[in-house]
Formats: structure tokens, sequence, C-alpha cells
């Protein structure tokens, strides 16, 4: 009987791990238009194509605050991200005033803490941020690059700006072993930043 016991607890105890596992890797998808924003993410934006979404208000994130993220691709394998969220507040416009200035930087230590996670090394970024134009709109940038487990150096261009009380956060990746560029990463977002931010 015991035996028993043992083999249904273990079976009820590999169930809830496989569910929770599964719902972990299902994220909720996001409308194509956002609604604080007014944001469209069509199917194509600025050449590139979409690929995904995530809402992290929805089940299983079910945090509101974070926003909901899109991916696309370009002709030339680059991934951009878009990060819509507020974090439960009203952010102010533009990329200079102290909430944007102070989530950068909170981003941008997430993202050398990701990367460490994902057991990448040599975590190189400029020891002061800049500022980039795309369009009409100016970001808080910074280029941030690191050396994965292959020994491929792989960078990342993370954008930061307020716009309509939400974060606007837009990353491009790229990699040298794909034979991607700094010069491509700028191609891509001169393109697409005007795109969705009309």
């Amino acid at each position: 009987m015991s035996r028993l016991l043992a083999m249904s607890v273990a079976a009820a105890a590999l169930l809830v791990a496989t569910t929770g596992l599964a719902s972990a890797q299902t994220q909720s998808t996001a409308p194509s238009t956002h609604g604080g924003t007014k944001l469209s993410f069509p199917a194509t934006l600025g050449g590139a194509t979409f690929d995904r979404s995530v809402n992290y208000a929805a089940p299983p994130a079910n945090n509101p605050g974070q926003g909901i993220a899109y991916y696309y691709s370009t002709p030339k394998r680059l991934v951009v991200s878009v990060q819509v969220f507020d974090l439960g507040r009203r952010i102010p416009a533009g990329s200079e005033n102290p909430t944007v200035t102070g989530q950068f930087d909170t981003e941008l230590a997430s993202a050398e803490q990701q990367f460490k996670f994902a057991g990448y090394t040599q975590f190189q970024k400029p020891s002061v941020p800049s500022t980039c134009t795309y369009g009409s709109i100016t970001f808080r940038c910074v280029t941030y690059s690191g050396v994965t487990q292959g020994n491929q150096r792989i960078f990342s261009k993370l954008l930061l700006t307020g716009f309509r009380e939400n974060f606007i956060k837009i990353r491009v990746d790229w990699s040298q072993a794909h034979q991607q560029t700094s010069a491509d990463a700028d191609a891509a977002l001169q393109a697409f930043v005007p795109a969705l931010m009309r």
C-alpha cells in the first residue's frame, strides 16, 4: 500500500512540475496595437518581419507593469525587440528625465546579469551612455557586448525613452559570427524606429 501511495505522490509531483514548466514556457500574445501608446506592430515594420509578442500582463506572468514585448527580425537576421511598459506609473516624455535615466541604469544592469546568467564573459559597455535620435525621437542608448560560450562576440544596442506615459525600450542584437555589423544594426534602427513611432 505504501508503495502505491509513493508512486501516486511521485506521479502527482511530476504532473505539477511539468504543468508548471509548460505554463512558464507559454506566454500570452499581445494585440497588434498597444492601447496606451497607440503604437502599431504589423506583420512588417521598417523592413523587419514580426516574429512574436509577449503580454506580460496576462497569465502566466501576470505582471501588468512589465507591459508587452514585440519581436521582429530583419532580412540580415538581426533581432529587434520593443517593450512597452510603465511599471505601474506615468512615465514622463523624453530620454533625459530622472525617471528614464534611472530605468536605463536598471535595464543596463539587468542586461549584464542576463549575460552572466547565460554564461557569457567579457561584458563590455561604455562608461557613459549617450543619446541617439531615430526619426524625431531621442533615446538614451548604449551598445554592449559579451563573448558566448562558443567564443563568439555578440552585441546589443539598448534604447530607452519616455513616450505617451510609457517606457519604450528597443534593443537590437547582432553577432560577428553571422557577419553582422554595428552599421547593419544602425541601418535596421533607422528604418524600424521611424516606422514604429510616427
